[in-house]
Formats: C-alpha cells, sequence, structure tokens
C-alpha cells in the first residue's frame, strides 16, 4: 500500500537519490528531443538544505511498503507583485513502474497539504512528460502561460 509522508530534504535525499537521477535523466533525454541540451546531473544539496531547514522547501514522499517510489519538492512563497503566500513546484516524478494512479494521488495529497497551510496558488509545470499537462487539466489545474528557453 502506497504512503505519501513529508520528509525533511536532508533525511530523505539519500533514499530518493536514486530517484533524482531516474528523474533527471527522462528529463533531460526528454529536452535533448527538443534540442534543449542540459549538463550532468548536479544538485546544489546545500541550497536545498537551506531551503528545507528554513522552512520554505517541502519534500513529500510516496512510499510504498517503505520504498520510495516518487517523490515532490515544492516552495513555498509570497507572490512578489501581491504578496499572496504562492507554492511553486520544483519537482514532482514518479518511477516509471509505479505511475498508474500514484502521481494523481501524490498531487491531490499535496494540494491538500498546500490549502491548510492556506497557499493561494499552486504552479506546476510538466517538463518531463509533456502528456501529464493533460492529467493536471483533469484535476482543475489551469494553463496560465507557455515555459519557453533560450539556449546560449
Amino acid at each position: 500500500m502506497a504512503s505519501i509522508t513529508l520528509e525533511g530534504f536532508d533525511a530523505s535525499y539519500p533514499d530518493l537519490e536514486p530517484l533524482y537521477r531516474e528523474h533527471y535523466a527522462e528529463m533531460r533525454s526528454r529536452l535533448a528531443s527538443d534540442g534543449i541540451a542540459i549538463p550532468d546531473y548536479a544538485p546544489r544539496l546545500d541550497e536545498y538544505s537551506k531551503a528545507s531547514v528554513g522552512g520554505y522547501l517541502l519534500t513529500f514522499v510516496l512510499r510504498e511498503d517503505g520504498k520510495a517510489i516518487g517523490y515532490s519538492n515544492v516552495y513555498l512563497t509570497n507572490d512578489m507583485h501581491n504578496g499572496e503566500f504562492i507554492a511553486q513546484e520544483d519537482t514532482i516524478f514518479v518511477t516509471a513502474s509505479k505511475r498508474n494512479g500514484a502521481g494523481r494521488m501524490l498531487v491531490k495529497h499535496i494540494l491538500a497539504d498546500l490549502n491548510q497551510r492556506g497557499v493561494k496558488r499552486a504552479i506546476i509545470s510538466p517538463v518531463t512528460d509533456l502528456r501529464v499537462g493533460k492529467i493536471w487539466r483533469r484535476m482543475g489545474f489551469k494553463p496560465m502561460s507557455e515555459l519557453m528557453v533560450y539556449n546560449f
């Protein structure tokens, strides 16, 4: 049976590190197919740690029988233009073999948690697999803009 817990980044990273690498590899491959090259995986662990200890990074961990099968990092902040309390997804990922509904369960859990915290808007961006946007629309997310990148 799957469960979702809120864990500190430093405590969860050793267990989640293989999933972070899997996620990054999928994202890197998808972006490369669009002609966007990104460098090798080299996370700024000190910054993630600082944000987690500071209380503005939430790390949700999806486990099945105690084993991590997915995760999400969500930043909490105040909108710079109007001060509203908002959330910005940094990453959300479920390992490929466990995606049948687990991602939706994780997102619903995160949204309930954010709602209880008084968050006014949650911003999420399907980068690794663009098909996920269709699922998020069915869950109530609305397209807000088009994400674009310029490579130098």
